[in-house]
């Protein structure tokens, strides 16, 4: 049973820093599509980042610059940095994993296994 456990998140005012942690158990993640995306309220899931085995990364524009997508292998975990935080970027955020690696990072769907969500929000 693949699960995907987060942690971090919570209040941070404006111009303030947080890490999103994803704990992946039941499986090998190593080669895996790692993957961050956000909801915000009343708008629909996007993509934020993520991270191919080989450390190729992926970022969307709003946060290129202001956040970093890593992994350890070792621990399985992915983790998301997220630094120079805006109002903007509140949303709940979710990790994904995609075993299907060669899909586009960038869509929903090429997605297998979903976190359980973290809420961000950053306070103007």
């Amino acid at each position: 049973q693949v699960q995907l456990v987060q942690s971090g998140g919570g209040l941070v005012e404006a111009g303030g820093s947080l890490r999103l942690s994803c704990a992946a158990s039941g499986g090998s993640f190593s080669n895996y599509l790692m993957g961050w995306f956000r909801q915000a309220p009343g708008k629909e899931r996007e993509f934020v980042s993520a991270i191919r085995s080989i450390d190729s990364t992926y970022y969307a524009n709003s946060v290129k610059g202001r956040f970093a997508i890593s992994r350890d292998s070792a621990k399985n975990t992915v983790y998301l940095q997220m630094n120079t935080l805006k109002p903007e970027d509140t949303a709940v955020y979710y990790c994904a994993a995609a075993y299907r690696h060669w899909n586009s990072a960038y869509i929903p769907d090429s997605y297998d296994f979903w976190g359980q969500g973290t809420q961000v929000t950053v306070s103007s």
